[in-house]
């Protein structure tokens, strides 16, 4: 029997076997569990490092109301995406991921389009989330050793840019060694992350300064909306809880990292599927737990001092370089905060190098169907690793190019992540679409959604597009060249440039996902590399 939703049968295939009908040979390493599946796309959404690298941007948007009613409306819409994401996960377990499966789905001959503009937002979204997760982990970085050594000069964007470039070097070097490494690791990071969480909202709740918590009315209701208004400029409070939003919509991110290492996963028919939806419920319980923990533990007399800084008001906390963190020190003191900083810089760190992981296999799948430049470069696998190497780096390099604009703009950074929900949200639902559309195309794998599909599917596209265009409005005004948003620009320079090259060049060639060889071809490279 399936192991869908809706009990029908499903005929087993070994993980070879079944690439081997997707047209690939096994060049990656299979040695991934069930469980590291899932770890892997659990510490990209990580929960440390989006809800904690947004907390400023939204307590400038609303405050705690917006982030707590917020979390759970967007993680209730994100798990109809990615039940239905995982239905497709099922019937295609390849690297390729999502321009594979848009491929498969598209009607007609118009197959290689759709798979070429998904793979192009997908390889955007990935550069930017990987941007977004290690540029919240050189923040955190720069928040402890602020702290720790007392002066602020290491929250300046020039130290902050700098310790990004280390970290993501560290990553880098991390997924040079294997996938067995990254795997421990992520699973070491799932129970980092809960037992985390649970140290943070226990000590938080607990702490001596704390005693005196935040009201209910503050956190759910009008109170927050008033404490923090106007700090976005904005004098709309509908307007500001949308845009308020991507505090939760960039956390639930990344999940499709289940996707893309299918190839290196055991029983990936069903424990893809099953890594997808997994990690966004767990995440959106532990989330929510950890937004409501530290936003009780927000001053609420003020002035008030901490770590010889004077704080006058809630928009000095909100305002603060990192509002989190200054939190954490008001509640708990200096060294308990250092602590529980150090905490949040390891699961922030875990889910960058996972981010980095998910990138290179979908840059190497890409490159494996010609459709990046430079291509044969990039699909390289490394014959004492069994990983693309050169794609973890391409993932590591762009992510800094993605960064560095932070050094003069301030607004970067929410920039960053508006681009990493748009480019991987509009990759995440063309399959689903194609899917409603051409529902003739498909062939269900194990695990399905029954009846249950059409509903999931169309809910999740119709919540897609309206991100997609409010994250591209203006987050702060009055709008200038340290507020505007270039959240457009990246996604028009890639899209032209993608758009472009398929028109001048690409649509004489591209064909969508290659098949490697035949059977005895795909042995051969196999056997080449000793898998």
């Amino acid at each position: 029997m399936a192991d869908g939703m809706d009990g029908s049968p499903a005929v087993a295939l070994s993980d070879t076997e079944r690439l081997h009908q997707l047209g690939y040979a096994q060049e990656l390493n299979r040695s991934m569990s069930r469980f590291s599946n899932f770890a892997i796309s659990f510490t990209i959404i990580s929960i440390l490092s989006g809800c904690l690298t947004l907390y400023g941007f939204g307590l400038q948007h609303g405050g705690p109301p917006t982030m707590l009613w917020g979390w759970l409306l967007v993680g209730f819409l994100v798990l109809f995406a990615g039940l239905s994401m995982a239905e497709i996960c099922s019937a295609y377990p390849t690297a390729g991921g999502l321009y594979y499966w848009a491929a498969k789905l598209a009607p007609g001959k118009s197959g290689p389009i759709w798979s070429w503009f998904t793979g192009w937002f997908n390889l955007l979204g990935q550069v930017a989330v990987t941007a977004g997760i290690s540029f919240g982990t050189a923040f955190s970085v720069s928040a402890f050793l602020a702290i720790f050594t007392n002066q602020p000069y290491w929250l300046s964007r020039g130290h902050t840019i700098a310790l990004l470039a280390i970290i993501l070097v560290l990553q880098g070097l991390l997924n040079t060694f294997g996938v067995k490494l990254v795997a421990l690791l992520n699973n070491v990071s799932v129970w980092w992350h809960l037992v985390g969480v649970a140290l943070i909202v226990g000590i938080l709740f607990a702490a001596p300064s704390s005693h005196s918590h935040q009201s209910a009315s503050f956190l759910f209701g009008n109170a927050g909306w008033h404490a923090f208004s106007g700090l976005s400029g904005f004098s709309i409070p509908f307007y500001v809880f949308l845009v308020g939003l991507l505090n939760a919509q960039y956390t639930f991110t990344g999940y499709d990292a289940s996707a893309h290492v299918t190839e290196e996963t055991l029983n990936a028919a069903v424990s893809g599927p099953k890594g997808i939806v997994n990690s966004i419920w767990i995440s959106l319980v532990a989330g929510f737990i950890l937004l409501l923990g530290v936003s009780m533990a927000i001053p609420h007399v003020f002035p008030v001092m901490i770590g010889g800084t004077s704080f006058p008001n809630y928009a000095s906390i909100a305002t603060a370089t990192v509002p989190w963190a200054t939190i954490f020190q008001f509640a708990a003191g200096r060294v308990t905060a250092e602590i529980l900083i150090l905490i949040v810089i390891g699961a922030q760190f875990f889910c960058g190098m996972s981010s980095v992981t998910a990138n290179s296999r979908m840059i190497f799948a890409f490159s494996r169907d010609g459709a990046v430049p430079f291509s044969k470069y990039w699909h390289h696998v490394s014959k004492r690793s069994h990983v693309p190497v050169r794609s973890a780096w391409f993932g590591s390099v762009g992510a800094f190019i993605l960064s560095a604009p932070y050094l003069w703009s301030p607004v970067a950074y929410g920039a960053v992540t508006s681009i990493a929900v748009i480019g991987l949200y509009v990759a995440y639902l063309i399959p689903v679409f194609l899917r409603r559309i051409n529902g003739d195309a498909f062939k269900p794998g194990p695990w399905q959604l029954g009846k249950w599909g059409p509903v999931f599917g169309w809910i999740a596209i119709v919540w897609v597009v309206f991100i997609c265009i409010l994250f591209m409005l203006p987050a702060f005004s009055p709008v200038n060249w340290s507020t505007f948003n270039y959240t457009p620009v990246a996604v028009v320079v890639v899209l032209g440039f993608a758009g472009i090259w398929y028109a001048v060049s690409a649509r004489k060639w591209f064909k969508g996902p290659k098949v490697q060889g035949t059977a005895e071809e795909l042995a051969a490279i196999e056997r080449e590399l000793s898998i």
